[in-house]
């Protein structure tokens, strides 16, 4: 999640000789903001002095409630709408592109890839973006492109002016992902994708999205560079290569956004963990690149460096957030950086040349004593600063809840698991993790403000209980739990079950806040403030007035402004909030359609600052559904 240089989409020239220009009005080109993914805009028309004057200035619908039917339940709509050359370009959890007006929201031209909407993939239907190139010195058809990952793993490479397909692109504008990789039937949907492909120095690479614990011997997670232009393959890059028998394992695949250093020709990936997630028997060893932020020659495909940070993954605790690229002062030392929150809660900061922690990064013993066959890492790294952001350990006299009743039963699912603090292995009793796989941080990642050295970053404080299952068992646990999530992790020992730690009312076993948003200020790495982020008025009316600031689980991230603000929805209501960036006051709430669990971006047009945000709910939240991009500004 890159935003330093967040390119200026279009410029508008004088056409008078001798007259000076007129400045480019700050534009959003990249999912990221910038192909670094800071999530940081120069606009500054709303502050914290008028935020409150922020309306509802169009609504554009896809069209998804009326025409998508049962599939709408397994739909996210996590997308963050780019703007480049005078449109607005938007994806649909269904990867139908649609070119808008930015000042009316007025389609211009839209684009439906067909998918069938019958395959189950593991994440639902989810795009959270595209990507938009010019090709050097092009005129013509295709000159400007949209290059769009779909759900059933198709890279298709569309005309930005049109919506058409570029005929010289692949097969009549599509590539297949790793075509020839052996697919079929159920397996299909469970390796696709949904972030956006990065497009830099004339090649464009896409990452994959692997089911989680089905197999030890998954499908690989190789990252493909293609020609932007022709679509033939460059390179290619699996992140497990290295490894030599007996290491049995797959996965290891990019499914979060990447991020790119242009002048240095850098691609960085955000490698997710080997497979099976929750036993690594089969897999010993750190696993190198797995978990890791890899550096990548683009040119090529080579490693430059790379920076694990879990060893032996055994949480699902994978590289979930963009790499967010930046110049960070710490302690006096200035050096261009990669930011990268984790599920963990921890925010490590590495020098962007070399791979070395410009933060310090410390290894620490850890608990030890995995399932049979399980060799846990003895050390994992932990940055000197800033503090982990989520909470880590819990005892059963620390359970929440609303009565002694509700209390009295997370207590006990507390006391009767495992959990010796943070990367506590799984086992036959059932470990608590804690922060769940879901968070602290995901895929929203965080926002960078450059000019003031801070970092802005939500998390999730909420539990997971993971049991492995002997294999001879596995089969009437299944049946048994048929309502939970229990995968088999073919060729394991063990299948599991994993489940969020949730009283008999349905909420959280640990105490709130389940959602804050930070500042953090890298010159120290001390927390600047925090404060809870949602409220549960749209999960239970009129629970907020007795539940308090209790925050919610989130999806989706940040944007700061040079305005002075921060803009977030993420949270399970159905609010766009704005806060103050050096205090973390709360300001202002849009009210949206539907949930607003993506990140939202903001441009200035003809004048006029706007601020959109996809809103559509969430299918793992649970949030409302809806279909709709919202863009607000200030009355007129």
């Amino acid at each position: 999640m890159n935003w330093m240089p967040w390119a200026i989409a279009f410029a508008v020239a004088c056409a008078t000789a001798g007259m000076p220009a007129r400045a480019a009005e700050p534009g959003w080109a990249y999912y990221g903001g910038d192909a670094g993914g800071q999530r940081f805009s120069a606009a500054k028309q709303v502050t914290p002095a008028n935020v409150r004057n922020l309306a509802v200035a169009w609504t554009y619908s896809t069209g998804d409630l009326t025409s998508k039917g049962d599939a709408m339940k397994r739909a996210s709509f996590e997308d963050t709408p780019i703007l480049a050359e005078g449109r607005l370009y938007v994806c649909s959890p269904f990867n139908e592109v649609s070119a808008l007006d930015p000042g009316s929201g007025k389609q211009l031209w839209r684009f439906d890839p067909a998918l069938n909407t019958k395959i189950h993939y593991p994440n639902d239907f989810v795009c959270r973006g595209v990507a938009f190139w010019r090709a050097p010195n092009a005129k013509g058809a295709c000159a400007s492109r949209i290059y769009l990952n779909t759900a059933d793993r198709r890279l298709i490479a569309l005309d930005a002016a049109t919506g058409k397909p570029c005929s010289t692109f692949g097969r009549g504008g599509t590539v297949t992902i790793g075509e020839g990789a052996k697919l079929d039937g159920l397996r299909f949907g469970r390796n696709h994708t949904t972030s956006p492909p990065v497009v830099t120095h004339g090649l464009v690479i896409a990452g994959s999205a692997i089911d989680d614990n089905q197999k030890v011997d998954e499908l690989r997670g190789t990252v493909y560079a293609y020609d932007a232009v022709t679509g033939s393959l460059r390179w290619s890059f699996d992140p497990l290569k290295d490894q030599k028998p007996p290491f049995r394992s797959g996965a290891a695949n990019v499914w979060a956004p990447m991020s790119v250093d242009e002048k240095a020709g850098l691609v960085f990936l955000p490698v997710s963990s080997a497979s099976p997630d929750f036993f690594g028997g089969l897999r010993k060893g750190e696993g190198k690149y797995a978990n890791a932020i890899v550096a990548l020659h683009v040119v090529d495909g080579t490693v430059a460096w790379s920076f694990q940070t879990t060893h032996h993954d055994l949480w699902d605790y994978d590289i979930p957030a963009q790499p967010t690229l930046g110049t960070v002062t710490y302690k006096g030392k200035t050096a261009p950086a990669v930011l990268q929150p984790t599920k963990q809660g921890l925010l490590f900061t590495i020098q962007r040349d070399n791979g070395q922690p410009l933060i310090p990064v410390a290894e620490r013993k850890v608990p030890q004593h995995g399932a049979p066959g399980e060799t846990p890492s003895p050390t994992q790294p932990f940055p000197i600063a800033p503090p982990p952001l989520s909470n880590t350990t819990i005892k059963a006299d620390g359970a929440f809840g609303l009565t002694f009743w509700d209390r009295g039963k997370c207590r006990n699912i507390i006391a009767h698991a495992r959990h010796d603090g943070l990367y506590t292995p799984p086992s036959l009793q059932g470990t608590i993790l804690y922060p769940f796989t879901g968070g602290g941080t995901n895929w929203g990642g965080l926002a960078f403000d450059a000019a003031h050295d801070t970092v802005y970053v939500n998390v999730s404080n909420v539990m997971h209980l993971v049991t492995l299952i002997p294999r001879k068992q596995f089969a009437g646990v299944r049946e048994k739990f048929f309502e939970k999530e229990v995968s088999p992790n073919e060729g394991a020992p063990f299948g599991m079950m994993r489940e969020a730690v949730l009283s008999p009312l349905g909420l959280p076993c640990n105490p709130p806040p389940w959602g804050l948003l930070y500042a953090i200020g890298m010159h120290s790495g001390k927390v600047k403030w925090r404060v809870p982020l949602g409220t549960t008025e749209d999960l239970m009316p009129l629970s907020e007035y007795f539940m308090g600031k209790s925050g919610t689980p989130n999806l989706g991230g940040p944007m700061v402004t040079a305005g002075g603000l921060v803009f977030i929805g993420a949270a399970m209501d159905n609010y766009l909030r704005g806060f103050d960036a050096k205090t973390g006051a709360e300001l202002w709430r849009g009210r949206l359609p539907a949930g607003g669990q993506a990140t939202p971006m903001t441009y200035v047009w003809k004048g006029r600052q706007y601020v959109v945000i996809a809103a559509g709910g969430h299918s793992k939240l649970g949030t409302e559904r809806g279909d709709q991009i919202v863009a607000f500004a200030l009355s007129r």
